[in-house]
């Protein structure tokens, strides 16, 4: 299977593993789009793609610039949206509803979402949406068997309007515990700090899915703390409370919890080395590279044929 796979240039979180773990399993054809190129997607492909020459476009592009070229993204054939951010659909922020709107003017395009519940709310709409989680670099991050001079600890952005529930948690708990709230360079920096943090605070409040940082945390040997998205996430991702991470839906109950682990190392380190397992086994990038490869490969959606008026409503946005 031949895969054009068009990646952001300039973005946040370092997902070049993942791209890697995307080519490890198909002929891959990985170009990264900066800013201009995303804002004109259409010269891009006029310039720069034989469409004919691929069986799957896979886009990780900006959802902002994505709802602004309708237009031309209805014509791009065998296309495949792998999208770590469509949770915001669902919650109190200002896309809300709006990758619902996106998704139903691509009605044959494949979502690959990172949230179980999130594709299970796609699916219910009608769309074609394929579960893969979310994961980490396993080239960078890692137990180094040091030194964890930091009890209790978070790193982060708190800045974001979908990050408000996880500002006003974190704010909660460092009234009551020594709560270290950080942010730190990439590599080296944030793994050396994740190394130095026992228990690791997750506080995805509201979000419905699980960020990046668990899958971090886990791997880097914390015990993870993290905020409950649901019996049915959980059960997905192979998530066992007080086994190999710690759920909660409050401060008090994860303050409670946390002075159990406290009175009980051992149980402490047992919680960290099963979470660091699960992690290894299924959440590296090479690993949800394959599980991305595998949810491209069945047969798409018919596209639906264009006419002068389905055209005239798609420039229009109807």
């Amino acid at each position: 299977m031949k895969v054009l796979f068009l990646v952001q240039r300039e973005q946040r979180a370092i997902l070049d593993r993942l791209y890697e773990g995307v080519q490890h399993h198909c002929d891959c054809d990985l170009r990264w789009l900066g800013r201009d190129e995303q804002a004109d997607l259409r010269g891009y492909f006029r310039a720069n793609v034989e469409v004919e020459r691929y069986d799957r476009i896979l886009f990780f592009l900006r959802f902002k610039q994505e709802i602004r070229q309708v237009s031309f993204i209805r014509s791009v054939p065998n296309l495949v949206i792998l999208e770590h951010d469509a949770y915001q659909n669902y919650i109190r922020c200002k896309y809300r509803g709006r990758f619902s709107e996106h998704y139903r003017k691509l009605p044959w395009a494949r979502v690959i979402s990172s949230g179980y519940g999130v594709t299970r709310r796609l699916q219910a709409e009608g769309f074609d949406a394929v579960f893969v989680p979310k994961g980490y670099d396993q080239s960078l991050l890692r137990d180094l068997g040091g030194i964890r001079d930091i009890e209790l600890g978070f790193l982060g952005s708190t800045k974001s309007d979908a990050y408000s529930g996880r500002k006003e948690l974190l704010d909660e708990l460092g009234k009551c515990e020594n709560l270290t709230v950080a942010r730190t360079n990439s590599g080296e920096d944030y793994l050396r700090t994740l190394n130095r943090i026992r228990f690791f605070v997750s506080a995805d409040v509201g979000m419905g899915e699980y960020m990046i940082k668990n899958f971090e945390a886990m791997a880097c040997g914390c015990v993870l703390f993290a905020y409950d998205q649901s019996e049915e996430e959980n059960r997905a991702l192979g998530f066992v409370d007080m086994e190999n991470l710690v759920l909660y839906t409050s401060v008090d109950e994860l303050r409670r919890k946390l002075a159990v682990l406290r009175a009980d190392p051992g149980r402490a380190a047992r919680i960290a080395a099963l979470g660091h397992t699960l992690a290894v086994e299924r959440y590296s990038f090479e690993r949800i590279g394959a599980d991305v490869v595998k949810a491209l490969s069945a047969p798409l959606r018919t596209l639906a044929p264009t006419n002068w008026f389905t055209r005239l409503r798609s420039r229009w946005g109807l």
